[in-house]
């Protein structure tokens, strides 16, 4: 299980600090809104990265903290103008919006179950919110990695 969720992060690390959305549904927002959600992306990304060390040693207040933070740090509820909420409804289809979503729910579970000391069910929410990365950018954002893509890896002949 540690195995596959340090590959699971590596992965989804990987994902976002390349920008995963450049190229997608999201390149059709406007500049400010893109700025807003690279920023919510790389504030994410230092969550995420700094929960497992956290976890690791113990600190689950922290864990609880970090968790809180992510869970709600939905770009809709930034300060942003009803323009731009309509913008983002207009623009971003409704699966990439559940998606979100469905990310944000599992950062609750995550704050919720740290803060109780539900120790067997932090690591649990944690590798859950991974999934959700990865199920995000399996649909929406293949053509930054191709790795999740069906399609089998081709392999050069040589003769």
């Amino acid at each position: 299980m540690k195995k596959i969720i340090g590959a699971l992060l590596v992965a989804w690390i990987g994902a976002v600090s390349s920008n995963c959305y450049s190229g997608s549904e999201v390149e059709k927002l406007s500049p400010e809104l893109r700025a807003l959600l690279k920023q919510e992306m790389l504030a994410i990304q230092e969550g995420m990265q700094n929960i497992v060390p956290a976890f690791a040693s113990g600190n689950l207040e922290e864990v609880s903290d970090i968790a809180g933070k992510i869970s709600r740090s939905f770009i809709l509820k930034q300060k942003i103008t009803d323009t731009q909420k309509h913008e983002l409804h207009e623009k971003l289809s409704n699966e990439f919006i559940l998606k979100d979503q469905e990310f944000h729910k599992y950062a609750g579970m995550l704050e919720h179950v740290s803060k109780e000391s539900h120790t067997e069910l932090v690591g649990f929410y944690y590798s859950k919110m991974l999934e959700s990365c990865i199920g995000c950018h399996s649909e929406h954002a293949t053509h930054r990695f191709s790795i999740f893509t069906n399609e089998p890896a081709k392999k050069e002949h040589h003769h």
